[in-house]
């Protein structure tokens, strides 16, 4: 399904969205990860953002539960150059367009990431839409420019959790290759304005039970 890219400088890139119709406004920045994009979505960091992945191959080994860095995906679209529908990996529980649509995120494919990245790179991260409905150039570009931005907003309300959770054994999430709490020989309370379950794991694999 053909993509229009707008950004805030006039720029307008072509894609493909690989997730179904939808349009999306946000903070477009890049990633130069080769690897991890299932963390990447889940990273709370990335919160109203649209991320492209500069590694030019995104999709090729799924998803799964145990990579999940916290309970949801936070960027409102993700891009990339070419997207792997058929993965190859043990692990992998579901497709990542099956995964982005679980939480209602556009996947784009079929774009330009070396251009998008130099543009980024010079003139940093700005403010950009997505959209498979509107396609008209000028019209996107205009919108982008009159999205309100992320400066000012409270983003951290965002991603702070609701209630208390405790860490242990399997809960919220462990699995596959990383430690259980048996055996903890401190208890630590970590305070969710956005952790990182990685951190977390890290912790339990200490001696803490969190």
């Amino acid at each position: 399904m053909k993509a229009l890219i707008g950004l805030e400088n006039g720029t307008v890139i072509r894609g493909r969205s690989f997730t179904g119709a939808g349009e999306a406004v946000g903070e477009i920045v890049f990633n130069t990860s080769m690897s991890g994009y299932q963390e990447v979505l889940t990273d709370p960091s990335y919160v109203g953002q649209l991320v492209t992945m500069t590694y030019p191959l995104i999709g090729n080994y799924g998803v799964n539960r145990e990579d999940m860095e916290s309970a949801s995906v936070h960027p409102r679209a993700f891009l990339m150059r070419e997207y792997q529908d058929m993965p190859s990996n043990f692990r992998a529980t579901a497709t990542l367009a099956d995964f982005l649509r679980q939480y209602g995120i556009l996947g784009i494919e079929g774009v330009d990431t070396r251009m998008l990245t130099r543009i980024l790179r010079t003139g940093g991260a700005m403010k950009a839409i997505i959209s498979t409905e509107d396609t008209d150039p000028d019209s996107l570009v205009r919108r982008a420019r009159q999205w309100p931005g992320l400066v000012g907003r409270d983003m951290v309300a965002r991603v702070t959790c609701r209630e208390p959770y405790g860490w242990q054994g399997n809960q919220p999430v462990t699995g596959v290759g990383f430690p259980d709490a048996d055996n903890c020989k401190y208890r630590v309370v970590a305070y969710d304005f956005g952790i990182k379950y990685n951190q977390l794991r890290l912790l339990t694999g200490r001696g803490c039970s969190v």
